[in-house]
């Protein structure tokens, strides 16, 4: 069976290249004051070395242009073993007093499928209706005003834009990793697999990441022991001591998207595109699902406006060695 479009599943785009959902974009992000955080202790090493960037594989899609595989040299670097959590984040808002994007717009894309049965009556993405505007969600209350976050200080934060992640980067004194440093931590040393531990997806069945199991969109039987995002530190990590590289949330990079890149760059290249409209997110979330969106794998990209949030959407920090 053919393929739809996936990338309503991955993360519909709210901000200024959102289309009909698109938010007014002409208020500035929340300043944030000289560096005051300190860089995360869950922030591992990762040595300078070669390793072969994308992949020419039928299980992607072609307009995401995850090919041609490359060999790329990245020096040494460090990434977080772990996406920031909601803890983490609190102290960063607690420190700073900042303000997200979705609580500036007043409201974020929610799964329909996580709503309760008698949540309100609200508008959706056209294309995608699972996708549903839902005003008062945010990082502290991802299904909206009726929810909260004080049962998962430990699952990553969801409904930060990629200005929101650069934010926190500063307060920090971290960086968001590069496209190609991301996917080189999160293929943990296993070279050319469609996983960080393999080809399978669930090797002798058992379940390595957090996905949507069941059908899409109507019934996630959470085979995986997770509906919705899971603790950090869930399941194994990769080679490299990385967590929830694939799954669980999307993971903003610093990286302009642009999916002809890696076919007319010089095939070394460490950086994505000077300019562009999108910024590159990687991982795939617990909303990816085999009959619809495959982007669960480490060369998988996608992509969305750097003022969009959604409840799928967070970010992992790293810094040089």
């Amino acid at each position: 069976m053919a393929d739809v479009d996936p990338t309503p599943c991955c993360a519909p785009s709210t901000g200024a290249a959102g289309g009909d959902e698109a938010r007014s974009v002409g208020r500035p992000a929340t300043p944030v004051a000289a560096t005051t955080g300190s860089s995360p202790d869950t922030l591992v090493d990762i040595p300078a070395g070669t390793f072969l960037m994308g992949a020419d594989d039928q299980q992607g899609y072609p307009a995401d242009g995850e090919g041609p595989v490359h060999e790329v040299e990245l020096p040494a670097f460090r990434i977080d073993a772990v996406a920031v959590t909601n803890e983490r984040f609190a102290t960063f808002v607690d420190a700073t007093g900042y303000a997200t994007d979705a609580e500036r717009f007043g409201w974020s894309f929610v799964f329909g499928g996580l709503l309760p049965d008698d949540f309100e009556p609200t508008a959706g993405v056209a294309a995608a209706p699972w996708w549903r505007q839902v005003f008062g969600a945010s990082w502290q209350h991802p299904e909206g005003p009726q929810s909260s976050v004080d049962d998962r200080r430990d699952h990553p934060v969801v409904h930060v834009s990629w200005q929101d992640a650069v934010a926190y980067c500063g307060w920090s004194g971290t960086r968001l990793p590069t496209e190609a440093e991301w996917e080189r931590a999160a293929r943990g040393g296993v070279e050319q697999q469609r996983f960080p531990w393999g080809d399978e997806l669930e090797p002798g069945g058992e379940h390595r990441m957090n996905v949507f199991q069941g059908d899409f969109p109507g019934h996630d039987t959470g085979a995986d022991g997770f509906v919705g995002t899971a603790p950090v530190t869930a399941f194994e990590p990769n080679g490299f001591g990385l967590w929830n590289v694939t799954g669980n949330v999307w993971e903003w990079c610093s990286d302009w998207f642009d999916p002809g890149w890696y076919r007319r760059s010089p095939r070394s290249a460490r950086m994505g595109p000077p300019a562009g409209q999108l910024k590159v997110m990687r991982g795939g979330s617990y909303l990816c699902h085999h009959s619809y969106c495959r982007r669960y794998r480490v060369a998988a990209r996608s992509s969305n406006d750097p003022t969009s949030s959604t409840g799928n959407l967070g970010f992992r920090v790293a810094a040089d060695a």
